[in-house]
């Protein structure tokens, strides 16, 4: 699709506006979804019962206050630069292979096809998204004030050693790439055939008698259902996604190294406060089903299901697009 220079111009003005909007939202997300809250009494150093004393946040709304109060602005704004790097690539990789009536642009729908070869699309463009939202999510759960255009200095402080040298590792991080191919499965293989057979397709020309009110309602049934292994699924992609991979004899394949990049950057909060709370790097999750069961029972089913409204307001919302 050829597009003038114009068209070119408001397809990215959009695009800007819509990461101003999006970044802060996203990244407040990212961060409740991500704070480890322990119900449990932790053992001290020298083995004795101690209260967790990490941040207890029980609300999405909450967690963007202390965001607010503790990082300010520019910490709403954490992952704007990977964000904006894996938003403008797709969109030009869209825009120049894809042949579409007109521009498009944030989150892209996957094109209506069968159901498989949309499963098959929607998992190739994942598996080419996927650093770049690995590398958003920690850049917005480390404490560290990272340089919008220090690349080396902040994937130093992202990446453990064994990931900048072996950055394909990344796809072997236990259990990431099965949480986000299961959640595409049941939105692609489930929810859109069933959007398709219920509901018509949304268009200038539709008339609103065309659409039955009793097959929306069943439709919003299924989302509502749907959610209930969905929102899941998101909360265990965000925990696996922020568990940086080392391969070490001293160490679990997926546990941190005590690195020290991290030494002499600032930090967003003034005090030893920390927005949120992160799981102890010496006992990583070791897989989809480990890190659901240790949510759990270290949390709380309920953890599982942080901003779970989030997912169900996607779901309907993907029955107008």
């Amino acid at each position: 699709m050829q597009l003038g220079f114009v068209d070119t111009l408001v397809v990215f003005l959009s695009l800007g506006i819509s990461l101003l909007i999006v970044v802060p939202l996203t990244g407040v997300l990212v961060r409740f979804r991500a704070n480890y809250n322990p119900k449990a009494l932790q053992l001290d150093a020298e083995g004795g019962a101690a209260p967790h004393t990490g941040p207890v946040v029980n609300s999405y709304f909450s967690m963007m206050a202390r965001v607010w109060r503790i990082e300010g602005i520019a910490g709403l704004y954490k992952g704007l630069m990977p964000t904006t790097i894996s938003t403008v690539f797709v969109t030009i990789v869209i825009l120049i292979f894809l042949d579409t009536p007109k521009p498009r642009h944030g989150a892209y729908k996957a094109p209506d096809t069968r159901f498989l070869a949309t499963f098959a699309y929607s998992v190739g463009m994942m598996l080419i998204s996927l650093p770049t939202a690995v590398l958003t999510y920690r850049s917005i759960t480390t404490p560290h004030r990272l340089g919008y255009f220090n690349l080396m200095k902040s994937l130093r402080v992202l990446l453990t050693s064994t990931e900048r040298q072996k950055p394909w590792i990344i796809y072997l991080t236990p259990g990431l790439l099965a949480a986000e191919t299961l959640h595409i499965a049941l939105v692609t293989c489930i929810l859109n055939p069933l959007r398709r057979v219920l509901l018509p397709t949304i268009t200038p020309q539709l008339d609103i008698t065309e659409i039955s009110l009793w097959k929306a309602a069943v439709y919003f049934v299924i989302v509502a259902c749907a959610t209930i292994a969905l929102a899941p699924l998101e909360v265990i992609a965000t925990r696996l996604a922020i568990q940086r991979n080392h391969a070490s004899t001293d160490y679990d394949a997926v546990a941190q190294e005590p690195e020290s990049e991290g030494d002499g950057i600032p930090e967003y909060s003034g005090t030893d406060e920390d927005v949120i709370g992160l799981r102890h790097e010496g006992d990583p999750y070791t897989g989809l089903v480990d890190c659901a069961k240790n949510i759990v029972n270290e949390e709380g089913v309920m953890a599982l299901y942080r901003a779970w409204w989030v997912t169900l307001l996607g779901g309907l919302g993907s029955a107008f697009v």
